[in-house]
């Protein structure tokens, strides 16, 4: 009798970036200070919730843009594509 094949996993931790196939370690790294209190406070979550402080931060983030008026979202958002745009374009002329 002939056991059916496991499909090959591949070894050490997955990649663990916000979308699918993305490395953390790609990204862009950021530096901030913080009163002690706040980072106790990340801290705590980041071990409550079982997830990285970067996650958190994130979805901080998200909920603030979400709080705002529709005009300032729509402005992040255009913002944001702007970077996107330059990022493509200077990501071109290097590759």
């Amino acid at each position: 009798m002939v056991k059916p094949q496991k499909p090959a996993r591949r070894i050490g931790r997955p990649p663990a970036g916000a979308r699918a196939g993305e490395k953390v370690k790609d990204y862009p790294q950021l530096s901030i200070r913080l009163p002690t209190d706040v980072k106790a406070k990340l801290q705590a979550l980041s071990l409550v919730s079982s997830r990285p402080q970067w996650r958190i931060i994130t979805d901080a983030i998200e909920c603030y843009i979400k709080g705002r008026p529709d005009v300032e979202q729509r402005m992040v958002d255009e913002l944001v594509g702007r970077s996107r745009a330059r990022a493509l374009r200077r990501n071109r002329a290097e590759g």
